[in-house]
């Protein structure tokens, strides 16, 4: 077989038995990423792979791809409670995390100190990807759910800045380290900024442009994405946050072929996470992360044990979390790909030590995921933190009818809308507006003049474009709540 049938046929069989692994993994109780992992390094035996700069790259890719896809599925109605204490997780917590990891790093390794802070950094930030991924099909308290989920999306360019400043301090300790901080003050304005900016825009294109072909529409999104990053990143922000402030913006505002743009990145964002683990398992050697077997595992235990734990509590000192919430946050700071991709900057750099911080960091990875993913459920039932799938909640999604004028609208009811307990006769909706499905506990039923609306209930509504904002009106109401689920 030629080399480029060989490459594909190696990808079709990482994909396969990466969409296998996901169904083997929930019923395990474990992150798909350590399946993904432990996949990568057995192909170790068929293939030889060293190109940290190939994987810095489409792990880029696939952080951006898969922040996109977490920051379009994020209700903005539970992230906004939350912002202060997450923002805090997301910043203070990090440095903590990464100081506490650092200085023990410094003796269990050997390094000198800002060798042992350098690879401190590079772990100290909570992996969206594993996030996501772990949270995302699970019944957990919805309050803890959205913290964990906004801090691990905009945690990362706290660990950049920290990976990035220790590696030029490393080689130029000349550095004005004020000038370093002014710098992530500065990337993290610009990267709110061209969010919320690029954001808007890309819900204006998306909604206002007529493409002949609506299976483009998910393409001009995630294209948006990655031009959101780039740009971003160009101009001195910080691309990841910009990323995941624009998701949000578009994720919450009324979007045609809402539904399809978030099927599609749903899908891609887990081919990324396949391709992205796999990749990472395939640049690490099994022989060398047993030279650094109880290194890594202290180090992995003061990580989860200690530093972690106090860098939660430090950081919601006087928010109200209570114990078994901020024990839970604690345990569910979960690794994943961010700290191995960071892990490639020293070996780029040509620091010293760059070998030996990648598999203590890839080791310290895949102990996080093991252990802290794979108790994650048990421990938020024997901690009480469990609930019902239902937040009563306002959502829409609009399905677009080709280049017509009418859409498709998917509303959830909301308890305070004043549909609830009316018959379909009795709600006045505009004209040539009609409700043509109603789900209801899973099943979906044919409505009728008599069919009543429930708190809970789907609504699918037939409506002319110019028409839409007053159905929702009449769903559901002039509440803030609707503003915010728009």
């Amino acid at each position: 077989m030629e080399t480029g049938g060989a490459l594909l046929f190696l990808l079709s069989i990482m994909l396969i038995i990466g969409v296998l692994a996901t169904k083997f993994s929930s019923q395990l109780g474990l992150p798909a990423l350590i399946l993904f992992l432990i996949g990568g390094m057995l192909l170790n035996n068929f293939i030889y792979f060293e190109n940290a700069q190939l994987t810095q790259l489409i792990g880029t890719l696939a952080l951006i791809i898969i922040l996109f896809d977490g920051g379009t599925q994020t209700k903005w109605t539970r992230i906004r409670p939350i912002l202060v204490p997450a923002g805090t997780l997301a910043t203070l917590g990090v440095l903590i995390t990464s100081f506490v990891v650092g200085i023990a790093t410094t003796y269990i390794l050997g390094f000198s100190l800002l060798e042992g802070l350098l690879l401190g950094a590079i772990i100290g930030s909570t992996d969206a990807a594993a996030v996501f991924s772990v949270l995302g099909s699970k019944n957990y308290n919805k309050r803890l759910t959205s913290t964990l989920e906004a801090e691990s999306g905009s945690n990362d360019p706290m660990a950049v800045f920290l990976t990035v400043t220790l590696i030029e301090l490393i080689k130029m300790p000349e550095i004005s380290i004020w000038l370093a901080i002014s710098d992530f003050f500065l990337q993290m304005g610009l990267g709110l900024v061209f969010g919320l900016v690029l954001g808007k825009i890309t819900v204006m294109v998306i909604n206002n442009i007529k493409l002949d072909i609506s299976g483009l529409y998910p393409v001009l999104a995630m294209g948006s994405s990655i031009f959101t990053y780039a740009v971003t990143d160009y101009l001195g922000g910080s691309g990841l946050l910009a990323v995941y402030v624009m998701a949000l913006f578009v994720g919450n505002s009324d979007l045609t072929h809402r539904f399809a743009i978030l099927r599609f990145n749903e899908g891609f964002a887990w081919m990324m996470q396949i391709v992205m683990f796999t990749l990472l398992g395939l640049l690490a050697f099994p022989e060398e992360l047993v030279e650094v077997f109880w290194e890594g595992i202290l180090i992995a235990i003061i990580l989860m044990f200690i530093a972690r734990p106090v860098a939660v509590f430090i950081s919601m000192l006087f928010m109200k979390y209570n114990l078994n919430q901020k024990l839970f946050i604690s345990w569910a700071g979960l690794k994943g790909a961010v700290p191995i991709v960071l892990a490639t900057y020293p070996i780029l750099a040509g620091l010293e030590n760059s070998n030996l911080i990648f598999n203590t960091v890839f080791f310290v990875v895949l102990i996080s995921a093991l252990v802290q993913g794979g108790t994650l459920s048990w421990l938020a039932e024997k901690l009480d933190l469990t609930e019902e799938d239902d937040d009563g909640q306002s959502s829409i999604e609009l399905i677009n009818l080709g280049n017509s004028d009418s859409e498709i609208m998917k509303v959830t009811i909301p308890k305070k809308s004043p549909a609830v307990g009316k018959s379909l006769i009795e709600i006045s909706l505009p004209d040539d507006t009609l409700i043509i499905g109603i789900t209801r506990s899973k099943k979906l039923m044919t409505p009728t003049g008599t069919s009543v609306i429930k708190k809970g209930d789907t609504l699918f509504v037939l409506s002319d474009k110019e028409k839409r904002k007053k159905a929702k009106s009449v769903l559901l109401g002039n509440t803030k709540e609707r503003e915010t689920a728009k």
